[in-house]
């Protein structure tokens, strides 16, 4: 069953309403039979899908081609919602996580840090006790968690008449800790970031929304995640 908490509002929170949860999705796709292999994908609204169908969503297409490639994964678990912040993920982390174990455990989460202007020593903070609770959620293993570096919004629409070039390297900033923090626990990290930057040039990398992104842009993270989860069996 994919577990996922879903809000109306952007993942980078561009007005003053709060966000409201709506219930958890219920997947009806089958799970591969015998002793599946469980995926726990943790985020923000990236990693949510916002502006984009389930089937689009990251997490769903790299299990796609997990499965294609003969591997027996059932559909990844999700523990995201749009506008969260390191903050937030952790306060839901204790009353989410539907399993004790998995074979894999992804993290992306920070752009709304930025947003908010959270300071960088709060995110290395929050990110790292994340980073911890996703290894243990991991069956205790670093080598099995994967962490994936924020994209970054300034190219999209939404980002119009704000200053890209503060937004880029504030971005970098967080992505520097996030790495820094991945590599101190030996766990696998991937720049999502430089992909993500390639919408600037092309707008069928950008969801409908105008801010974030779409399916093929997902599509993309998708195989670059492929092979690293290949590895982790």
């Amino acid at each position: 069953m994919v577990v996922c908490l879903i809000v109306g509002a952007a993942c980078v929170k561009h007005n003053a309403n709060p966000a409201q949860a709506t219930p958890p999705l219920q997947d009806t796709a089958p799970h591969p039979a015998g002793d599946a292999l469980k995926y726990l994908a943790l985020g923000d609204s990236y990693t949510i899908g916002q502006s984009v169908s389930d089937y689009d969503r990251y997490p769903a297409q790299v299990v796609r081609r997990l499965r294609s490639a003969g591997f027996n994964y059932r559909t990844p678990d999700i523990i995201a919602v749009t506008g969260w912040t390191t903050g937030d993920l952790l306060n839901a982390m204790p009353d989410t996580v539907p399993n004790p174990s998995y074979h894999v455990v992804s993290l992306l989460i920070g752009v709304n840090n930025q947003y908010q202007f959270r300071t960088q020593s709060e995110y290395r903070i929050q990110f790292t006790q994340l980073l911890q609770q996703s290894i243990h959620l991991a069956g205790d293993s670093p080598s099995h968690v994967l962490v994936l570096s924020i994209p970054d919004y300034s190219v999209t629409p939404f980002a119009r008449g704000r200053d890209r070039a503060y937004i880029a390297a504030q971005i970098d900033s967080f992505n520097a800790i996030n790495k820094d923090v991945a590599v101190s626990y030996h766990t696998a990290w991937l720049d999502v970031t430089g992909e993500s930057r390639k919408a600037a040039g092309d707008p069928s990398l950008i969801a409908s929304d105008s801010l974030h992104f779409s399916g093929k842009e997902y599509a993309i993270w998708a195989e670059m995640m492929t092979p690293i989860m290949k590895a982790m069996q």
